[in-house]
């Protein structure tokens, strides 16, 4: 009985040793992480913004810091370009890439596996960003629609709130139509009829659509600012103060659509902005630089999601000049991301002062260098690589941690080769410096 309790307590003693020993060491956000190890899991207080890179669009899951979820966009693009134009799929093609930003999102969620999406967003209708329909594309289980992209994620998370440019009618600068409208839309109806979900139009100047869901009134200095949507842009005054850019005979482009925002945590300002076009053709009208319009309204930045993924139309010198962000963040899936000028334009101290990284979902692949040729030339693709190669990160899923309060932030670059979610480098502390609020 002697040596059956003695037995017994030891392995007691082994066990809580064990325990303590897990508790030291697990990965905590509060602690300074390195490469190599998997990335520590959002905790209240934190904002984390996760760019996820699955080589066919635009993915990127807010966090707030209530623990509310917000998903930006869902790529899921196919098209038709030369061999290795386009960046591989990640972790791999074994799965369609919305399946792979669902298991992603699934997680990572503050609220496990089960959790569901607060709010999704649709920036605007292109396949890169709310997934392409094909003839291939399956049937979700009700026979009501097709998956892919958002309907790809929709399928196995639920999402309570639904936001596009154009809730409900989709007919404008025209009816909006096509096999993946049509998809969307059939999409929208039957989650709307059968899972409760919530559809609503973004609209520019509004500051109460995206909100905390959970517990807003503790974190007073989050806020949720919608910026642009249609065409239209807020002006810095009440919600309700909203200038239209476009004349009724030019009508803005499906680009020129996107939906903008802005969200301030304390000192800390992160802006997004789809796919609107800033740099134009010399004869092109005004109106057409959607950038410029927008620039005094947002203000100086951290954090910077280039956009129209840094193509040749995109960060005028202008737009670059007011915002200042100190990070810029390319979602590349195309040779075409970024242009020689716009990669200029960022680096350009002239511009605006200061230091500042960049980092890139997806960097050289195999062929890119052979399609980059094709574009840019020998003499500007030599030049583009070695930078391409140097900048903070040039391949990976890019996160921005944000801490309590708001003062200060690290951008963690992860792996996407698998699903581990392992650090590859760890950048920051950086001081967040503060912004309309």
């Amino acid at each position: 009985m002697k040596m059956s309790g003695m037995f017994s307590k030891m392995i007691r003693y082994s066990f809580i040793v064990l325990i303590l020993t897990w508790m030291v060491t697990k990965p905590t956000v509060g602690t300074a992480q390195q490469a190599g190890e998997v990335i520590a899991p959002w905790t209240e207080g934190y904002l984390d913004i996760h760019h996820i890179n699955n080589g066919k669009g635009d993915a990127t899951l807010f966090i707030f810091p209530d623990g509310t979820t917000f998903l930006l966009d869902a790529g899921a693009t196919i098209r038709d370009r030369p061999p290795f134009y386009d960046s591989p799929q990640r972790p791999d093609a074994s799965l369609r890439p919305g399946q792979w930003l669902a298991r992603y999102i699934k997680a990572v969620h503050p609220f496990g596996e089960n959790g569901d999406l607060d709010y999704a967003a649709i920036t605007h209708f292109h396949g890169d960003h709310m997934g392409t329909v094909t003839d291939d594309s399956p049937s979700a289980e009700s026979g009501a629609y097709q998956l892919a992209g958002i309907t790809d994620v929709a399928d196995q998370i639920q999402i309570r709130t639904m936001i596009d440019r154009n809730w409900p009618d989709y007919d404008y600068p025209s009816p909006l139509q096509g096999e993946m409208m049509d998809n969307y839309r059939a999409f929208l109806q039957w989650q709307i009829q059968n899972r409760n979900m919530k559809a609503e139009q973004f609209i520019a100047g509004r500051n109460d659509q995206v909100i905390l869901r959970h517990n807003r009134e503790k974190y007073p200095k989050f806020k949720f600012q919608n910026i642009a949507a249609n065409g239209d842009v807020w002006t810095g005054e009440s919600a309700t103060s909203v200038r239209h850019r476009f004349p009724e005979e030019d009508p803005p482009s499906e680009n020129n659509c996107s939906i903008a925002f802005r969200i301030n945590y304390g000192n800390f300002a992160y802006f997004s902005g789809g796919d609107l076009v800033g740099t134009l053709p010399s004869n092109a009208p005004i109106w057409r630089d959607m950038e410029s319009a927008l620039a005094w309204v947002v203000g100086p930045v951290d954090v910077h999601t280039l956009n129209h993924h840094g193509f040749h139309d995109s960060a005028n010198s202008f737009f670059l000049s007011v915002l200042q962000p100190r990070i810029h963040i390319l979602s590349v899936y195309a040779a075409s991301h970024p242009g020689p000028d716009v990669l200029r334009r960022m680096l350009a101290e002239q511009i605006y002062p200061g230091s500042r990284d960049i980092f890139l979902t997806n960097g050289m692949w195999e062929g890119r260098r052979t399609n980059m040729i094709d574009l840019f030339g020998e003499e500007e693709t030599t030049w583009m690589e070695e930078r391409i190669n140097n900048v903070a990160g040039s391949q990976g899923h890019v996160v921005v941690r944000v801490e309590p309060g708001g003062k200060r932030y690290r951008v963690i670059v992860l792996d996407d080769t698998s699903e581990d979610r392992r650090i590859l480098s760890v950048h920051g502390p950086f001081e967040a410096r503060g912004t309309k609020n």
